[in-house]
């Protein structure tokens, strides 16, 4: 691993259809790994989004802003926190100003699986990259998407 013309066994028509499969293709491989990474913890890659959301807000918010602000613009929001409700990850309460907006907050135990996920991550992904060039790759992706 780390040629993707050799772990594809394929050639490009130029740098810039290889860079574009290369970033397809490494998202894939990222992918892979969180969720092998996650599966121990009972949870998925955008259920932690949703977790790691509600604690940076440090109160309840809404399902709107939740959806807002995940990573990975997910259809299925709703089911993926009904999912953290059932684990008692999360709870919902009803919003005293809009009958129809319902507000999601953090349990303990949802802090408390955060906790024991942190003390677990590593950013070992990037190992091979210095700090200068983790910024350098960062600013090339939102380069893309400017």
């Amino acid at each position: 691993m780390g040629d993707l013309s050799k772990d594809i066994n394929t050639t490009f028509a130029n740098h810039k259809v290889k860079a574009l499969l290369n970033i397809i293709y490494t998202a894939n491989w990222i992918n892979s790994k969180q969720n092998a990474f996650f599966k121990p913890f009972g949870i998925s890659p955008q259920q932690y989004n949703i977790l790691r959301i509600l604690r940076g807000a440090g109160k309840a918010i809404k399902v709107q802003t939740i959806k807002e602000r995940m990573l990975e613009r997910a259809p299925n929001a709703t089911r993926l926190m009904d999912k953290l409700y059932d684990k008692q990850l999360i709870n919902r309460l009803s919003c005293p100003d809009d009958r129809r907006a319902v507000h999601i907050e953090i349990t303990d135990n949802g802090l408390k699986l955060l906790s024991a996920i942190d003390k677990s991550f590593k950013d070992d992904l990037l190992e091979k990259l210095t700090e200068a060039e983790a910024e350098q790759l960062s600013n090339f992706l939102d380069r893309i998407r400017a």
